[in-house]
């Protein structure tokens, strides 16, 4: 059994990572096969799953397979820092840069010279900083805050996120050509739902790690307990079954795991009961669909295609450009059906069309 394993760290023990990955399922074998095909290389790596999933030790396992084994490798959340310091965690800063700096310090690029820099949850990263990232990527070099001078690295950059990019990219909360520099090769991290064939490995080495820290002798799981496990959902991932694998062998007595000790939440149970397991786009639009078919409310179509429209626009925030794109309409048609069902008004003044979202022309009035 291949089975990944991060370094013993105090933070763990609050921390929301999966501590262990194995490759069991046919999926995640699919997924170490493609790993190992693409890890010596140089290229920049988008790993894409739930939190949970394992991102960060896939990303380890990239890092252990390149040329750069020897070389460090610093994983970095960039959700973690405040948008005033996150330019200074990546790049660095000098003496006196602001208000607390006072001496100057490395960034995380410098600290991975030669080796890799893993940027957990990317999707978090402001808007100015992506265009500083994406310039660090294109020029191979670095300026730390408060200097006017570059520093030449050597890095290889795998990114990280368990939100949809392209989603944000057309909302204007990605930029689109950041998301093309880092997207050079895809790792997609199914969540544990999807592999049930890994569930029971990751088990039984949840079992045998803190039955050694907790000085027991062997356990098993039973029958019951083993069902139990595989039938659940597991909407927190390989953490959540950790902490369910830990809390049971707490409870448990006699050397064995019964399914009575797994103590599983009854909130996710029943989230999952709305939104069965696995089930995509097509099977969300159909839940959704046969409500509204129970309903009867007539005029379907066009309510569906009205409502469609309409909640596209306002999520792109009223960007017609973005709204065609999400949709796979083009901006013509989109601009039509926009101002046919009110959400664009088009003022002409001295034979100019001046267009303008209904809720912004509202908002003047109301002021």
């Amino acid at each position: 059994m291949q089975l990944l394993t991060l370094p013993p760290s105090p933070s763990l023990a609050t921390s929301i990572r999966a501590t262990a990955q194995v490759f069991e399922d046919p999926r995640s074998q699919a997924l170490l096969a493609h790993l190992q095909q693409v890890a010596p290389s140089e290229a920049s790596v988008l790993i894409i799953g739930e939190t949970g999933t394992g991102k960060e030790l896939v990303a380890r396992h990239i890092h252990n397979l390149s040329g750069r084994r020897n070389g460090p490798f610093i994983a970095v959340n960039c959700g973690a820092f405040s948008e005033s310091l996150v330019e200074a965690e990546l790049f660095g800063h000098e003496k006196g840069a602001f208000t607390g700096a006072l001496a100057a310090k490395a960034g995380w690029f410098e600290e991975a010279h030669g080796g890799t820099l893993f940027l957990d949850e990317i999707g978090d990263l402001p808007l100015p900083i992506q265009v500083k990232l994406l310039r660090v990527l294109q020029e191979r070099e670095v300026v730390r805050l408060g200097s006017r001078k570059s520093i030449p690295i050597n890095v290889r950059v795998l990114a990280a996120t368990n939100v949809q990019l392209e989603k944000a990219i057309n909302a204007g909360h990605f930029r689109e050509d950041l998301y093309y520099r880092l997207n050079v090769v895809t790792l997609q991290l199914h969540p544990l739902r999807d592999r049930p064939g890994d569930i029971l490995p990751l088990a039984r080495h949840f079992i045998r790690s803190y039955s050694e820290r907790l000085g027991y002798g062997p356990v098993e799981l039973s029958t019951s307990a083993q069902a139990k496990l595989v039938e659940y959902g597991w909407p927190g991932n390989i953490r959540e079954l950790e902490n369910v694998i830990h809390h049971s062998l707490l409870t448990c007595g006699d050397g064995w795991v019964q399914a009575q000790d797994l103590r599983l939440s009854n909130l996710r149970l029943e989230r999952q009961e709305q939104a069965p397991l696995g089930g995509g786009v097509e099977d969300l639009l159909q839940q959704a669909f046969n409500r509204l078919y129970e309903e009867q409310p007539g005029d379907l179509y066009e309510k569906v295609e009205n409502a469609l429209l309409r909640s596209a626009y306002h999520f792109c925030h009223y960007n017609q450009v973005h709204t065609a794109q999400l949709l796979g309409l083009s901006r013509n048609v989109t601009r039509t059906r926009l101002i046919a069902i009110g959400e664009l008004v088009v003022n002409k003044r001295r034979g100019q069309a001046h267009e303008q979202p209904l809720d912004s022309r509202v908002m003047r009035l109301s002021i």
